[in-house]
């Protein structure tokens, strides 16, 4: 089992960045597949970005070309950058882990449902 803590929302006008962390602790602190999602009000959540132990990356057409993600194996620790920054971003951001090595792949990777350890979430406001 893994543990996941987010940290590093926070808020910001819009046109700005953020960059968020996640560090694993645990028993299992190198999860195959590692994803950020996020939870506007009233919103289903939806994947951002994600991202499997060997550097294959899938991010969300609705955040492409804004947001990139990088890990580091050595520390446990998952990287999203947001750049220009949307109001329509804000939302609660999740990171999560999973280790079906078959659900880690393409598009796949921005599925919840096979993420089994998730963290509880830090907000990320954008303002106008």
């Amino acid at each position: 089992e893994v543990q996941l803590v987010e940290s590093g929302g926070g808020s910001v006008q819009a046109g700005g960045s953020l960059r968020l962390s996640c560090a694993a602790s645990g028993n299992n602190v190198s999860p195959y597949c590692m994803g950020w999602f996020r939870q506007a009000p009233g919103k289903e959540r939806e994947g951002v970005a994600a991202r499997d132990k060997y550097g294959f990356i899938s991010v969300a057409d609705s955040v492409k070309d804004r947001f990139s993600i990088s890990r580091d194996n050595t520390n446990n620790t998952m990287y999203p950058q947001m750049d220009s920054l949307k109001v329509e971003d804000t939302a609660v951001y999740y990171c999560a882990a999973h280790d079906e090595r078959a659900m880690c792949l393409g598009s796949r990777r921005l599925d919840t449902t096979p993420y089994t350890s998730w963290g509880r979430g830090t907000q990320v406001t954008v303002s106008s």
